[in-house]
């Protein structure tokens, strides 16, 4: 009786294990759609629309960019996570929207950690951190002892961002009172540091890049564990004795796909993202952008999430902010 039961359950399942295997096998049949949780023409769509170029001329398939841009990139994501998980419906987010969400929302309408497979990311850069030329340092060090004896303002390009957290985390390491100073996106930022309004500032390579060319500012560090490849000679905030994790991890923009995607088809994709990294339309850009991590495959995606997300969730929690 045992030997029967056993083998009826095998016999019921393995419809199942046939559909899933021919899915995958049959994919991709028909257009694939990439979601984007950002407006047009900024970087995150630029990065979208170059992985879905190479994805279709690989499998012979159309790829259809649609910006879903909105509500910190949750209507992006709560359209894919409802999705069929066939791997037509693909998202393309970064880290504030997948993981800083849970933090700054009282409820999402899917769960970052359950309803989505993590296909394969890119660094989303590093984010140097420029004083203005009015400032005497050259170092974190030197900024440090200047900014004990004056009132520093720090500019932030949104509530809640990693400026945002950065200034909390210099403040707590080093006792200061540093004042954030918040704004709707880096440009208008960096037109107030460009006009001496803030005495620094952190944000992406190529929005500052041409502060750094005039020599309106100047940087004095950068996160991650490795250097930068436009600004070698700027240490990292590691290398100058600031140990927090904060100024170790690194924000992504990533390729995503509702739960439940046959593990084929996770397989393919981030087999395909990995290769369409080492392209020279890729490479290209990351140079323009000052990004040195081309993709990585769902694995190391994985792994990243592991470390980091506990780390820009506690820093997030320590601001306080009142979730929306």
């Amino acid at each position: 009786m045992r030997r029967s039961l056993a083998m009826s359950a095998a016999v019921a399942g393995a419809p199942v294990l046939i559909s899933g295997t021919a899915q995958a096998q049959a994919w991709p049949s028909k257009p694939i759609r990439i979601v984007v949780s950002a407006p047009a023409g900024g970087l995150t769509d630029a990065f979208a629309r170059a992985y879905g170029d190479y994805i279709a001329q690989k499998v012979g398939q159309p790829v259809v960019v649609e910006n879903k841009a909105g509500a910190s990139g949750i209507i992006a994501a709560e359209m894919v996570a409802k999705s069929p998980a066939d791997g037509y419906t693909l998202l393309f987010s970064i880290t504030s929207f997948m993981v800083l969400t849970r933090v700054l929302f009282k409820s999402l309408p899917f769960d970052p950690d359950k309803d989505f497979v993590y296909i394969a990311f890119m660094d989303g850069g590093h984010l140097p951190f420029l004083v203005h030329k009015s400032v005497p340092a050259t170092n974190i060090k030197e900024f440090v002892a200047w900014a004990r004896g004056n009132k520093v303002s720090v500019g932030s390009y949104s509530q809640g961002s990693y400026s945002h957290m950065l200034v909390a985390e210099l403040n707590k390491a080093f006792g200061l009172s540093m004042e954030p100073v918040h704004y709707r996106g880096e440009t208008p930022m960096w037109q107030d540091f460009s006009a001496g309004a803030l005495h620094a500032a952190t944000g992406s390579y190529q929005a500052c890049a041409s502060i750094l060319a005039s020599g309106t500012g100047r940087a004095i560090a950068v996160p991650q564990t490795t250097r930068m490849k436009k600004l070698p000679d700027v240490p990292t905030f590691l290398e100058q004795g600031v140990t927090a994790k904060l100024f170790q991890i690194r924000g992504w923009a990533g390729l995503l796909a509702p739960a439940g995607v046959p593990g084929e088809i996770v397989e393919r994709l981030s087999a395909l993202a990995v290769e369409a990294g080492q392209t020279e339309r890729m490479r290209q850009m990351l140079d323009t952008f000052g990004i040195d991590g081309a993709a990585s495959g769902h694995k190391a995606f994985a792994q990243l999430l592991k470390d980091e997300n506990p780390v820009w969730i506690d820093v997030l929690k320590q601001l306080a902010l009142a979730p929306q």
